[in-house]
C-alpha cells in the first residue's frame, strides 16, 4: 500500500501485518539510526564554499536533500566535478574525514531507537544495517550508537557491485540473514534508499528526520513516519504481533 498524498495516508497497521510471522528488520544507517544529515550537510556547506560552489553562495538544507542525501560518494563526486572524477573522489575522502570528526563527538540516536531495538531483540528478530556510507563511517556510527553486537550484518553499496538506489545491497542483506524478502520490512530516510527497499520487494518505512515527507513520497514508501517513537509504528508493531499471535493459535 502506497501513500498517494500524505505522510498520515497510509494505514501503517494494515500495511505491514501481512508479513507476520516476522523475520528481520532493515537498516539504513545515516539519518535513520542517528540524526547525521545535519552533519553531512556542514560539512558539505563548509567544504563546497571553499571550493567556490554556487559563486560561494552556502548550499541550503533543502539542496542537500535534494542533490546528496542518501547518495553513494561516486555518485556525488560526479555530480560536483562532472569533468574530473578523481577530483571529486578526493573531495568525498576529504568530506568523510571531516564528518567522522564530527559524528564521534557529536552523534545522537533518532528518538526512540532504543525502545525499538529492545523490542526487535525481545522478538528474536534478525537484523542487518545496509547502507551507502563508506564502511569507516558505518562502524563508527553503529559503535558510538552502542549497537556493534546488536547487528547480524553490516552491508556496504560500495562493497556491492551496485550501491543504493539499485536493490542490490537489500537483497544481499536477504542472502546474509537467510530471511524471505515476505517476512522482512526496512527503515529508512532517503529518498535512494527507499527505492533500493522498494526495488528489492520489501516493505519500506520512511523516516522524516532527514528529508521531507513530500521528498519521500515520491520514492513509494509504505508509511512514513517522524522517528520510533511515532504512534503510527507501534501500531503496525501491535498489528504484526496479532497477525502472528493468530496464526500460531490457528496452528
Amino acid at each position: 500500500m502506497t501513500a498517494p498524498s500524505g505522510e498520515n495516508s497510509v494505514d501503517c497497521k494494515n500495511s505491514l501485518s501481512h508479513l507476520a510471522p516476522l523475520e528481520a528488520v532493515l537498516f539504513d544507517v545515516d539519518g535513520t539510526l542517528c540524526d547525521s544529515d545535519p552533519l553531512h550537510c556542514h560539512c558539505f556547506r563548509v567544504m563546497l564554499q571553499e571550493i567556490g560552489f554556487n559563486n560561494g553562495v552556502p548550499i541550503t538544507e533543502e539542496f542537500f536533500s535534494e542533490n546528496y542525501a542518501g547518495k553513494h560518494n561516486n555518485d556525488i563526486a560526479a555530480l560536483i566535478f562532472p569533468d574530473d572524477l578523481d577530483r571529486g573522489l578526493k573531495f568525498t575522502e576529504d568530506k568523510e574525514v571531516m564528518f567522522r570528526r564530527l559524528a564521534s563527538e557529536q552523534l545522537k540516536a533518532v528518538p526512540g531507537l532504543y525502545r525499538l531495538t529492545k523490542w526487535i531483540e525481545d522478538h528474536g528478530l534478525k537484523r542487518a544495517a545496509v547502507t551507502n556510507a563508506p564502511r569507516a563511517n558505518a562502524e563508527l556510527m553503529i559503535s558510538s550508537l552502542g549497537l556493534t553486537n546488536f547487528f547480524d550484518a553490516l552491508i556496504i553499496g560500495s562493497e556491492c557491485e551496485h550501491a543504493k538506489p539499485h536493490p542490490e545491497p537489500y537483497l544481499k542483506a536477504l542472502e546474509v540473514l537467510k530471511v524471505s524478502k515476505e517476512h522482512t520490512f526496512i527503515f529508512e530516510d532517503s529518498v535512494s534508499g527507499i527505492r533500493a527497499g522498494v526495488a528489492a520487494g520489501m516493505p519500506v518505512v520512511g523516516l522524516t528526520t532527514g528529508n521531507p515527507a513530500h521528498l519521500l513520497i515520491e520514492a513509494n514508501p509504505t508509511v512514513i513516519i517522524k522517528d520510533y517513537e511515532d504512534p503510527k509504528l507501534w501500531a503496525a508493531l501491535e498489528g504484526l504481533d496479532k497477525k502472528g499471535a493468530s496464526a500460531t493459535s490457528a496452528a
